[in-house]
């Protein structure tokens, strides 16, 4: 029961680090309606600031907030100047314009940082407590709480806010939106923007446990990305319960179904996610769209 108990709580935390960049990736696609690859590579390039903020004395919160500000202006630039040309064209095209973004972004910190495996300091303490006969580390609990409050700050801006209500109207329709008075370029940006502040958030967490290198970011974000469509697009709740249950099940086949093992656990939420589409194509927790003609 021990061995069950540990399984499920590593999973947990594991499932933590894919839902902090799957949120990312469901705000920038509630706020502008587009699905940014790109958002592996603005978290590694955060990750990076406050690796840089840190080496110049500056307290581990203190570069964290940095990071996340200047994360903000990044993405809300990166909007304005590269993503708003595109926008209103085809959309595969925005979107190899996200892949050609990630690869410029991560090229760009191993160009500026070199490709060597850097340390960033965990925001928790090292210590662990006893639960059940599990060990949870507070690097994982802290992790967790964290993301808890990120889900229901999302979903309280989306839900309750006129910010959330504004960007949820340009990503549904711009013209609508700007016809009702709403600046949609000005709340383009902002959704850009809020998107990248949280990828800082998940960079800061995620390095840690990871080591700071360009490419850390490459398997995570495929896991986000496969919790995004399980859960849903329109639903950070469904990201976020997603990617536990992409943790716990690959952590409990790697153990108790030999013939998955460690090595294949990998297709698990693969395997997960063609089944649910089968079942239910908007997700566990995404609505269904409506086109009336």
């Amino acid at each position: 029961m021990g061995t069950f108990i540990q399984l499920v709580v590593d999973g947990l935390g594991t499932g933590s680090i894919y839902a902090a960049l799957g949120l990312a990736i469901v705000l920038v696609n509630q706020s502008t309606g587009m699905i940014n690859f790109a958002q592996g590579g603005m978290a590694v390039l955060s990750a990076y600031f406050v690796y840089a903020f840190v080496g110049w004395g500056m307290p581990l919160i203190v570069g964290i907030l940095l990071a996340v500000i200047a994360a903000f202006i990044l993405g809300a630039l990166i909007e304005r100047l590269l993503i708003r040309r595109f926008e209103k064209g085809d959309p595969d095209t925005a979107i190899v314009v996200t892949v050609g973004l990630l690869t410029l972004l991560t090229g760009l910190a191993g160009w500026i940082w070199s490709y060597n495996n850097l340390r960033l300091p965990w925001l928790f303490p090292e210590a662990t407590l006893s639960f059940l006969g599990a060990t949870i580390s507070w690097k994982s609990l802290g992790t967790f709480l964290v993301i808890l409050a990120a889900m229901g700050l999302i979903q309280l801006l989306f839900r309750g806010t006129k910010l959330g209500l504004a960007l949820r109207a340009v990503a549904d329709n711009p013209s609508s939106a700007a016809l009702a008075g709403i600046p949609v370029g000005r709340h383009l940006m902002i959704g850009w923007g809020l998107a990248a502040a949280l990828g800082a958030i998940a960079g800061a967490l995620i390095a840690p446990r990871l080591s700071l290198t360009p490419g850390m970011f490459d398997t995570v974000l495929v896991y986000a990305l496969a919790a995004v469509i399980l859960g849903g697009l329109s639903s950070p709740i469904g990201v976020v319960v997603a990617a536990w249950i992409i943790g716990v099940l690959e952590n409990l086949a790697a153990v108790y179904v030999p013939l998955i093992g460690h090595d294949l656990k990998i297709a698990v939420p693969f395997v997960l996610l063609f089944i649910v589409l089968l079942i239910r194509p908007q997700g566990l927790f995404g609505r269904k769209t409506v086109v009336r003609v």
